[in-house]
């Protein structure tokens, strides 16, 4: 469960990254409410996670999966560039999520 709840919680981190950039400095009301709820809740679901897998795997795979899914958000939605060294730079950091769950 803790994996799943992990899991989760990066995602929600690509969520509040995503509002904070929409939030435009906390001057809109709408985006700057989705980044303040998913922070809360992507924080908690980390401090969940965290006790049962070891702070330095957790706080590694949030992280990776919240950059790499921020990344993709800004490609496919936000027109930032899709060059290859930058798919190839985001498949590097899948990898060391992956082993990271492999070798926990």
């Amino acid at each position: 469960m803790a994996w799943i709840v992990l899991v989760l919680s990066g995602l929600l981190e690509t969520a509040w990254a995503v509002s904070l950039d929409r939030s435009a400095g906390f001057t809109r009301p709408l985006p700057s409410t989705v980044f303040a709820v998913t922070l809360a809740a992507s924080m908690a679901g980390l401090a969940y996670a965290l006790r049962d897998i070891p702070v330095g795997t957790g706080y590694a795979v949030w992280v990776g999966i919240g950059a790499v899914g921020t990344a993709v958000v800004g490609m496919v939605a936000l027109g930032e560039s899709t060059s290859l060294p930058r798919l190839l730079s985001l498949l590097l950091v899948v990898a060391g999520v992956v082993g990271l769950k492999l070798f926990h």
